[in-house]
């Protein structure tokens, strides 16, 4: 630890006492070696400044730990692997689709419902034997990006739209009725508390504790294709465009590799990575 405290700069522009137990945290999450651990911590430490970006501390652990472990390194950059699905918000809800099936749900994604007024839209139908969950999906580039109260406030008046024709059909008024939001970063207060309060499920970044988009990504070994060490951008890019969102469909699907020209041997690299990661 610092001799001194030194204040860090986050990425709302806050200024905040640096902790070094957050960093341990995370660099545990990853599953690097303990001793790893304490070896980056120290040479971080090392490198901080009065007003040092979290990003820029980022960076200085990520750079280290990619040099003693990929598969660590590739969970440790979980969540900027997964503002790389973007630009566009289509990879994310593909991504939360198969993240749902993971869970038991039966997902279709991109469809046209019929509301009680008008058709809409939806990024994720999910339904169990009980119930039904129309879920959109809120993609932000950039950490620091919050879901304002506009959000949850738009999303809960299509959800009702819907709903009302659900409950004409028939058998579909016996079960259940949900509406969801699931975002990469995180939700304002304001929307948190309007969600919860109309009942909306609400998913983001951190929250809830019990789960959250990070704590099942971790759960299920549901890591994005643009967490992994050994592909290209340009990869990454291509395998979006395939549909392919999943570092687990890499896995005895070699075919897709081999169809982007790339050689025999990176791709048992790239697929042993995946089995590292995803085990």
């Amino acid at each position: 630890m610092p001799d001194k405290k030194i204040f860090v700069t986050k990425m709302s522009g806050e200024m905040a006492e640096f902790d070094g137990q957050k960093l341990r945290n995370s660099l545990k999450r990853s599953g690097a070696a303990e001793k790893e651990i304490e070896t980056i911590l120290e040479q971080v430490t090392a490198s901080l400044y009065e007003g040092i970006s979290t990003r820029a501390i980022y960076k200085i652990a990520f750079a280290l730990l990619r040099k003693k472990s990929h598969p660590a390194a590739s969970r440790y950059k979980l969540k900027k692997a997964i503002f790389e699905l973007g630009p566009t918000g289509f990879p994310f809800e593909k991504y939360v689709g198969e993240l749902m099936k993971f869970q038991g749900y039966k997902t279709t994604i991109g469809s046209i419902v019929a509301g009680n007024c008008v058709n809409h839209e939806v990024d994720i139908l999910a339904e169990l034997a009980d119930s039904y969950i129309m879920v959109e999906c809120k993609f932000h580039h950039e950490q620091g990006q919050f879901c304002t109260v506009k959000i949850p406030l738009y999303i809960y008046a299509r959800f009702k739209d819907i709903e009302t024709n659900w409950k004409k059909q028939t058998g579909d008024g016996e079960k259940k009725h949900l509406g969801g939001l699931v975002t990469n970063t995180r939700f304002s207060a304001d929307a948190l508390t309007y969600g919860e309060c109309m009942g909306l499920l609400m998913i983001s970044w951190d929250y809830p504790a019990n789960n959250s988009l990070r704590l099942n990504i971790d759960k299920y070994k549901l890591y994005p294709v643009t967490s992994l060490m050994t592909i290209t951008n340009h990869e990454k890019k291509a395998l979006l465009e395939k549909g392919i969102v999943l570092g687990k469909t890499l896995i005895g699907n070699e075919q897709a590799l081999a169809d982007m020209n790339i050689k025999e041997e990176r791709i048992l690299r790239i697929v042993n990575e995946t089995k590292i990661l995803c085990e």
